[in-house]
């Protein structure tokens, strides 16, 4: 366990008597690799320094977002202007269009795009618009993608390949699980099947364009595509998430990786993290004829008094305009050599792994060499007793990682020779932990 931290401790200890589990957001309360969580009070170009005055090299990154590193002087010369002028206006800003415009240059498939304040609130309104256009309630997702925190999306896997859903979270009803279908990941058979039995009353398939929150999953060659063949076929909508994924795995995101080169486009994409540049900025965008059903010129609502937020747009402008290829080309570089030494470090403690990839965005599965990682069912058989102690080693050595092992590791621009030679030296005794681990 990680050594003593006594004002996180008791950090920890105060926020448990003011909110459910002392966190906002479930994952940063250590549940699945235990120990207290870090309360953290600054972040620098690589780093973060927690309460007690720990520094971290940080493979979060703010799960995404902090692509040019933390705090980049740019980014925060452009945050400091816009709150000069004004925290929130309630009304409409010329950076809007700004940043919209550069999302549309750099992924050809957005000819409209609607700014919103969450990934979760731009899933909900891609659900919301596919069935006001299509005129038809079902959704299929996939088990291990995760969408947000909508009632629909909460919805686990029944049995066989396309049976209604049973809710996945209390407090979702059986009636809005039963609009959604959860099929197997990488199975375009079980799609095929569910369309024939329910293509009528399909209005869309959303999919994480790179699953990243089952651990990380490459999509199978074709697969992707073959969702955009039988949608269209059915004259249903193809959703592309690309929260996690969106302008962190290139300069136009997955899509921009694969489907452009495949000659596919989605109907519909949705974008978090990186396109707010640490701020609660997202959008969705896609085709000019189904985003137009969106008010006030169609007659599929959605409104925030905060979407298009002044400070966020200016965050978003600034990161984006700074995020060149040459910035893809440094991260995805650091991603390949630092996925190499992690495999390293484990084949010489002989721990079974395999690191599953998606453009710059990797982790590991342990106990997973002979077949991989290609749907939630093996994510979820694979060793995860290994990875609290992994996990563990890692903090002690001042290297902070996501506190799941179903959760994707990130890098920035930042991270430069300095920041890669603490992890480098940290992964031997980790990799010795996760070793010795016993389920």
């Amino acid at each position: 366990m990680t050594s003593h931290t006594p004002v996180s401790d008791q950090l920890f200890d105060r926020a448990r008597s003011l909110m459910p589990g002392g966190v906002n957001s479930p994952v940063r309360a250590f549940g699945s690799v235990g120990g207290t969580p870090k309360f953290m009070v600054s972040a620098k170009g690589p780093y973060l320094t927690d309460a007690d005055g720990r520094e971290y090299v940080d493979l979060v990154c703010s799960w995404g977002p902090a692509l040019l590193g933390h705090a980049h002087p740019a980014v925060l010369d452009a945050v400091h202007a816009a709150v000069d002028r004004g925290l929130s206006f309630g009304a409409s800003t010329p950076d809007e269009a700004n940043l919209a415009a550069i999302v549309k240059e750099r992924v050809s498939a957005v000819e409209r795009i609607r700014m919103v304040s969450t990934g979760t609130e731009a899933t909900m309104t891609a659900v919301r618009l596919a069935r006001g256009f299509t005129g038809r309630n079902l959704i299929v997702k996939f088990a291990g993608c995760y969408h947000g925190h909508l009632d629909g999306l909460l919805a686990a896997a029944g049995s066989g390949l396309a049976t209604m859903a049973l809710p996945g979270s209390a407090g979702v009803t059986e009636a809005a699980a039963a609009e959604t279908l959860v099929l197997p990941y990488n199975d375009l058979g079980a799609v095929e099947a569910a369309f024939a039995a329910h293509g009528n009353n399909i209005a869309a398939v959303i999919t994480e364009a790179a699953p990243a929150n089952m651990g990380v999953v490459t999509p199978n060659e074709g697969f992707n595509a073959g969702l955009s063949r039988i949608t269209r076929e059915h004259g249903a909508l193809l959703i592309l998430d690309e929260v996690l994924t969106g302008f962190r795995t290139g300069y136009a995101g997955y899509w921009g990786l694969t489907g452009r080169q495949e000659g596919w486009m989605p109907d519909l994409l949705t974008f978090g993290k990186v396109i707010g540049g640490g701020m609660p900025t997202a959008a969705l965008g896609g085709r000019a004829d189904v985003m137009d059903y969106l008010a006030p010129l169609g007659p599929v609502y959605q409104a925030g008094t905060l979407s298009g937020n002044p400070v966020a747009m200016a965050a978003g402008v600034a990161t984006l305009t700074l995020a060149t290829p040459e910035v893809y080309s440094f991260v995805d570089a650091r991603s390949l050599e630092l996925s190499a030494a992690l495999s390293s470090a484990l084949d010489t403690a002989g721990v079974d792994h395999s690191i599953q990839r998606a453009g710059n965005l990797f982790s590991v599965a342990f106990g997973t060499s002979a077949n991989g990682v290609h749907n939630y069912a093996d994510a979820q058989a694979q060793d995860v007793f290994r990875y609290a102690p992994f996990f563990h080693s890692m903090l002690d050595s001042g290297v902070y990682l996501p506190p799941s092992v179903f959760e994707a590791w990130f890098l920035s621009a930042a991270h430069d020779d300095a920041a890669m030679n603490r992890i480098f030296d940290a992964l031997p005794a980790a990799a010795k932990a996760a070793a010795e681990a016993t389920a």
